[in-house]
């Protein structure tokens, strides 16, 4: 009897042990590692772009061009696409810049010009339009301080001397007048961009971009009287170009006498 009751207890045990043990459980198996999701590739075309910056006026090399893959959604219908003009980098060699260029921006057709043997400066000349140069003071006395720049708006001034004012007078008197507004400057001397940051521009001439009215005018300008440049503002540079100032109610003339300069009717 006390065999059969240490057997039956020690049955009892062991079933004990074992159903501790499968309750417990054993540690749980560490979760398996991520996988990496494969980058999706992002769906490209080549585009040409600028190498690096390119100024105004330049006349483009191989070495100023490169293809560069770019983001398919994020391409414009003006870009160059090798694949719709593979030959894109040779067919544009030997083009003009007519705006400025940042490294890596793409080329765009409408900024380049194709000068087929011309200068630059007849090339970016819109049509109908003439480019005339006149004599200035390369220290900027009648150029604004000589911070007129290549694409700068100004107003042309003519300083003459008024002969029948002033044998009425029988003084010197001296008459400005503006003869032409927001006429644009092509070029200033032989420079017809800003170069490394450079602010001041100096030069003996100065190329304006006229119609052939103004063109004439301006010419007989010349030859009855000194010409000057005032700088306009950059606001005005979207406005309409007339073609002469609104003519004043009443003009002024200056009169000078033993060197005091006054404003007089003109008679």
């Amino acid at each position: 009897m006390k065999s059969s009751r240490a057997l039956l207890f020690g049955v009892a045990g062991v079933t004990g042990l074992l159903a501790f043990y499968m309750m417990s459980g054993s540690p749980p198996p560490p979760p398996p590692a991520p996988v990496a999701a494969a980058p999706v590739a992002a769906d490209t075309v080549d585009v040409l772009v600028a190498a690096a910056d390119l100024p105004m006026g330049q006349t483009l090399r191989a070495a100023d061009m490169r293809w560069l893959a770019w983001p398919k959604g994020a391409v414009n219908e003006g870009f160059l696409q090798r694949s719709q003009a593979p030959n894109a980098l040779e067919d544009t060699v030997g083009s003009f810049v007519r705006s400025p260029f940042l490294g890596g921006e793409p080329m765009r057709r409408e900024k380049l010009i194709r000068a087929n043997g011309s200068g630059f400066l007849s090339a970016i000349l819109p049509t109908g339009m003439r480019a005339v140069a006149i004599s200035i003071d390369a220290r900027g006395s009648n150029t604004a301080g000589g911070f007129i720049l290549p694409n700068d708006r100004v107003d042309v001034l003519r300083t003459y001397r008024d002969e029948e004012a002033s044998r009425a007078t029988s003084t010197d008197v001296q008459v400005s007048e503006t003869i032409l507004t927001n006429v644009r400057v092509l070029a200033v001397g032989q420079t017809v961009q800003e170069r490394n940051g450079e602010r001041v521009v100096t030069g003996d001439t100065a190329t304006l971009e006229l119609s052939p009215a103004q063109t004439e005018q301006i010419t007989l300008a010349q030859k009855v009287g000194q010409l000057s440049l005032a700088l306009r503002s950059l606001a005005d540079a979207g406005r309409a170009q007339p073609e002469a100032p609104e003519p004043q109610a009443e003009s002024a003339v200056t009169v000078v006498r033993y060197g005091v300069a006054r404003q007089a009717p003109r008679r």
